[in-house]
């Protein structure tokens, strides 16, 4: 899974974005403000719809120029660091949730919370306050929210009717899906019944399901419990004990999207950023809330715009930021492209949503928010994921148990 979800070479180069500062260009009777805006989540699939958003706003702001860089996310935070390393970070940038918080902390970002509460023309109860609310940092408005996604369980219609076994309902539990995937793997076929990443990404949810964390209430570490265990515990016999879920080596280097579109999975566990992919499966298809068991718990991911506290175009920076953020054409964009889910809580533009197909089960994406979990944000996260993967690949190779692993994190990281 991913979060998360991410123009070609040359608009990929950055040599070109210079660093933040005022620029004029004359326009005849006016000048432009030019700003830098730097991204990750338009590429590859959503460049199209990213220029037409900048388009909406420079039409909506004449005096504002937007010029638009894209990197994909696996070299997107790299280029970023390295931008504000050298004195040359864009005026306003996408920051995902998980790396907020550091970027917070490093003190690069600049802080709305006065233009925010300032602004005569900010209506928030047309947005899901809850997620506004999420890059706020120690009570400021470092980040403007523009756009949210989960994760739910996507299946092959076609697969559970040619096995003769219901497809997946709202109260399912771990057992019900195990015992679904049985019927429907084949793995001289190289057919399995569910996939889900062995990464951290993913465990910090499933412990979640079983009443787990991986911080308490105080913030320390209990990535050891017996819950967590038993979680990880989990993951692990989906591909090694009842082998309804490919390992590594048999995915032999595919995704897991390709595996689906290919028939070779009967359930998977992504995000819905993946329908527009999906939509032209040769095969029936829909989505469910994904299982849990002693409780519901589903990934929530947002992405947010922030403001380089070194900008010196704050206002038309903000502005543009909220344009993504709340604006009603970037809305209607994200929500006829099938990216994401902007923040806008307005029933027309939601009930568009709703209406597209596939999947025909589109109010799951809805219901899953009821049990939405965020992942931690802690300064550490990044080292602690990675280890994490590391360790979880040494379980699934059966070098180490699942106890055994978790107990080497949590004595490295508590």
């Amino acid at each position: 899974m991913k979060k998360w979800m991410l123009v070609g070479a040359a608009a990929v180069g950055l040599l070109g974005l210079a660093g933040c500062g005022s620029k004029k260009e004359a326009s005849d009777d006016n000048e432009k403000t030019e700003i830098k805006y730097f991204s990750y989540s338009a590429t590859p699939d959503f460049e199209k719809q990213l220029n037409e958003m900048v388009k909406a706003f420079e039409e909506e702001n004449p005096t504002i120029k937007v010029n638009v860089e894209m990197a994909p996310f696996d070299t997107y935070f790299t280029k970023l660091q390295t931008l504000l390393a050298g004195g040359k970070a864009p005026d306003v940038f996408e920051m995902n949730y998980e790396n907020f918080v550091s970027y917070a902390n490093k003190g690069k970002l600049l802080d709305l919370t006065d233009r925010v509460e300032k602004d005569k023309d900010l209506d928030l109860s047309k947005v899901n306050t809850k997620a506004f609310d999420a890059y706020k940092y120690k009570g400021k408005q470092l980040g403007l929210t523009e756009s949210f996604s989960n994760v739910v369980t996507i299946y092959n219609k076609d697969m559970f009717d040619k096995a003769g076994i219901s497809y997946p309902a709202e109260d399912w539990k771990w057992e019900d899906e195990i015992e679904a995937a049985e019927k429907l793997t084949n793995t001289k076929e190289n057919i399995y019944g569910t996939y889900s990443p062995v990464t951290m990404n993913e465990f910090f949810k499933v412990a979640a399901q079983n009443g787990g964390q991986i911080y308490d209430e105080k913030g320390k570490l209990t990535i050891d419990s017996s819950k967590n265990v038993e979680a990880l515990q989990h993951m692990v016999d989906l591909v090694d004990k009842y082998k309804v879920s490919p390992s590594p080596a048999e995915m032999s280097g595919q995704k897991s999207e390709d595996l689906f579109m290919n028939g070779q999975l009967g359930m998977v566990h992504t995000g819905i950023w993946m329908f527009g992919q999906f939509k032209d499966a040769p095969f029936n298809w829909d989505i469910q809330v994904e299982a849990g068991n002693t409780q519901k718990a589903t990934h929530f991911f947002a992405e947010g715009l922030v403001v380089s506290k070194e900008t010196k175009e704050a206002d038309a920076a903000y502005k543009f930021s909220k344009f993504m953020s709340i604006g009603e054409e970037a809305a209607k964009i994200r929500v006829d492209n099938s990216w994401n889910l902007p923040i806008s809580n307005d029933k027309t533009i939601l009930d568009t949503y709703l209406k597209q197909t596939p999947p025909e089960n589109r109010q799951a994406v809805f219901n899953s928010l009821d049990y939405l979990i965020l992942p931690p944000v802690t300064d550490n996260w990044a080292k602690l994921s990675d280890a994490a993967d590391q360790e979880f690949q040494n379980v699934l190779l059966g070098k180490e148990t699942a106890k055994e692993a978790l107990e080497k994190l949590q004595k490295q990281f508590e």
